[in-house]
């Protein structure tokens, strides 16, 4: 074991009163290894829905009181999760293609993204192996919605959010693999890290100066306003 992969950290702050009370509301202590990184990783992905908070780096407790994250910061409340109950997990780092983003993030707000947008997903180790989840980024209500939208689109999609080779079977489910959404975006690979804030110290968050300022105040909102009228539009249609 090691113990670097299980320490809490700033933003990995398991112990804080709102992670306790989920993981023992949950009855998550009680499971063996393979369903607690089931129970974690499908709360994170359905229950915490698809949506831009203020900053990348924020702590896990504030991602879980917010209800909704992206890529990095689902990823800190999954790691935080998973660590409290005592699975192994590291963060790997990446950027990805700002095309993959276009569609969520809508067109007039779009100049604001980095060409290159700050990516990670979390490594758990499990029966003697290290798998790879990325799949738990969007919910499964949003990326329903997205697979109907483009239902004629069977095989390789880059937009809204995802990047796949198959775009009516993303294979995001736990089943005890690798999971992957956006995979197929990557540009650059900035290796292992034991934290998130190991790797926002050295590599900063997407966003600085008067574009932070703008992206937090006022744009995220819009963006999350978008995600949710894509959510919605395919509840609607199913109705």
């Amino acid at each position: 074991m090691n113990k670097s992969y299980l320490v809490e950290t700033k933003i990995l702050n398991f112990s804080h009163d709102a992670i306790q009370r989920l993981i023992k509301e949950r009855g998550w202590q009680n499971l063996d290894d393979y369903n607690k990184v089931g129970a974690a990783y499908t709360f994170v992905k359905d229950e915490i829905q698809f949506g831009y908070n203020r900053s990348d780096d924020i702590a896990a407790n504030e991602v879980l009181a917010d209800g909704y994250g992206q890529c990095n910061t689902k990823g800190n409340l999954l790691m935080a999760l998973l660590r409290a109950l005592s699975i192994e997990c590291r963060f790997h780092g990446f950027t990805i293609d700002q095309q993959l983003q276009k569609g969520a993030i809508p067109s007039y707000v779009f100049w604001l993204a980095p060409k290159y947008i700050i990516h990670s997903w979390v490594e758990i180790f499990l029966d003697g192996e290290w798998i790879n989840l990325e799949g738990f980024i969007l919910d499964d209500t949003y990326l329903t919605s997205i697979k109907s939208k483009f239902s004629q689109i069977k095989d390789s999609f880059c937009g809204y959010g995802i990047a796949t080779t198959c775009l009516s079977n993303p294979e995001t489910e736990w089943t005890g693999k690798d999971t992957y959404i956006q995979k197929e975006g990557i540009h650059d690979d900035f290796g292992l890290y034991n934290s998130p804030d190991e790797f926002y110290s050295q590599k900063g968050t997407n966003l600085s100066g008067v574009k932070r300022w703008l992206y937090q105040l006022m744009i995220r909102h819009l963006i999350n306003m978008n995600v949710n009228r894509l959510r919605k539009t395919s509840n609607q249609s199913r109705g």
